[in-house]
């Protein structure tokens, strides 16, 4: 397990760790509301809880790296050992907001040249977080593999929680494999940017892999909070709620 001293931290590169705001600024409404929604994951699918689910976005820039990441800090808050997988081979951002190294990750680890305690960071208390590592020519083959497959079977058992963030479903099939394999899956949407058409055909292509849909979270909701870039979290059962 890789652990970094607080000056290493520092001295990465594009730091976007602003954006952890459960961290940054633990009382704010959108802090809060990124913990109502580890409320609603937590007891609301008490029978059958999810405990692999992919995070995806209908396309780029909608805020899905950063609700997977605060959701990942808030859940290790609760006492829950998190692994947050970042997924997302196109355009991985998952170390920028935790201000880490990207040199070995995924990829190692399922290349078999690395173990994942040798290659993950440990930001806090049972939350480890796992990054892309170098990209390969073909993140879809990878993803769809049996390595792959087999790898999640393990982490599944454990961690109490798997966060994936995957790439946008619009895009690529890279989340859409994806999320065959997890137990449900979160759309982030942006208030602002989001068309219509964009979140219905992000719904098809989910649909025809059979995943299962646990919510929508939407992003960038106006608050009364001045000058704050305020994430509003909307979690509930099935995408209808949000037509």
């Amino acid at each position: 397990m890789i652990r970094l001293r607080r000056r290493h931290l520092e001295e990465v590169a594009d730091d976007q760790s602003h954006r952890l705001v459960v961290t940054t600024d633990p009382n704010s409404a959108a802090a809060e509301a990124y913990r109502t929604l580890r409320t609603n994951l937590l007891y609301s699918f008490v029978d059958t809880p999810p405990k692999v689910i992919v995070f995806t976005s209908a396309g780029a820039r909608e805020g899905k790296s950063t609700t997977c990441a605060n959701l990942a800090v808030v859940m290790a808050q609760a006492g829950k050992s998190t692994l947050l997988m970042d997924c997302d081979y196109r355009k991985p951002v998952v170390h920028k907001i935790f201000g880490l190294h990207n040199i070995r990750g995924m990829t190692d680890v399922l290349a078999g040249e690395r173990s994942l305690e040798e290659v993950s960071y440990e930001p806090q208390n049972e939350l480890k977080v796992l990054t892309v590592g170098p990209v390969p020519p073909n993140p879809a083959e990878l993803l769809g593999s049996k390595r792959f497959a087999d790898f999640l079977a393990k982490v599944r058992q454990e961690f109490d929680y798997v966060l994936v963030d995957a790439a946008p479903v619009g895009l690529v099939s890279d989340p859409a494999i994806l999320a065959s394999q997890g137990d449900g899956v979160v759309l982030v949407l942006d208030a602002e940017h989001t068309r219509k058409g964009a979140f219905r055909g992000a719904m098809r292509s989910l649909e025809a892999v059979g995943a299962n849909m646990l919510g929508t979270v939407m992003n960038n909701v106006a608050s009364s909070e001045k000058n704050y870039y305020y994430h509003h979290d909307y979690y509930g059962r099935g995408y209808q709620q949000q037509q």
